[in-house]
């Protein structure tokens, strides 16, 4: 599969905390995704820049928190993360760049 700029807009980042190291040890990768992206758009994005066979994709919305700053109220973004899991005895080594 070729890569297409649209996969680079899909994927924006890994997400590297414990629970997703933690989750590595299952075949599953954690990315920060676009919030306009569908879990086919993700898995057809992570198989065709990773080389890599994805099995399931499931997404969690995060609503942005909101917060004070001198008195001023404010929101953050809303974040989108798919959670990809890949075929056994696959992974992907996300700490290197594309």
């Amino acid at each position: 599969m070729a890569a297409t700029i649209r996969n680079y807009d899909v994927l924006l980042s890994p997400h590297i905390t414990e629970k997703s190291t933690l989750l590595s040890e299952q075949n599953k990768v954690v990315f920060k995704v676009a919030l306009d992206a569908s879990k086919d758009e993700v898995a057809s994005a992570v198989e065709a820049l990773f080389n890599v066979k994805v099995v399931k994709v499931n997404t969690v919305v995060t609503k942005g928190k909101t917060k004070r700053f001198k008195g001023i109220m404010g929101r953050r973004n809303d974040v989108k993360k798919a959670i990809v899991t890949l075929e056994e005895g696959q992974s992907i080594d996300i700490t290197t760049g594309l």
